[in-house]
């Protein structure tokens, strides 16, 4: 898969540290993955949600959450957002 984009995940990492390593194991697995379906998503990432045409994955314990968009066809990953809990579940994302 192509992931589009890594700057975003340094980015938030700047400001949250400890998210570092967690998201780019997150980017590796990603880049390196085949997928078709959420299913092909979710032997990657178990707990991985469609929410409306964005998938959600818990990052880090849950104490984080990347929002992208996943186009299967084309095989490209889109960050949309990368949030701390709080703000994810705040829901402002959603719109």
């Amino acid at each position: 898969m192509r992931v589009i984009s890594k700057p975003a995940i340094i980015d938030f990492s700047d400001e949250h540290r400890d998210a570092l390593a967690p998201l780019m194991n997150w980017y590796r697995i990603t880049k390196g993955a085949e997928w078709n379906a959420l299913a092909d998503v979710r032997r990657d990432f178990a707990h991985a949600d469609v929410v409306g045409r964005r998938t959600v994955f818990n990052i880090h314990g849950n104490n984080y959450r990347l929002i992208a968009r996943i186009n299967y066809t084309t095989k490209r990953v889109f960050i949309l957002h990368i949030l701390t809990h709080a703000d994810y579940s705040r829901g402002d994302w959603k719109r």
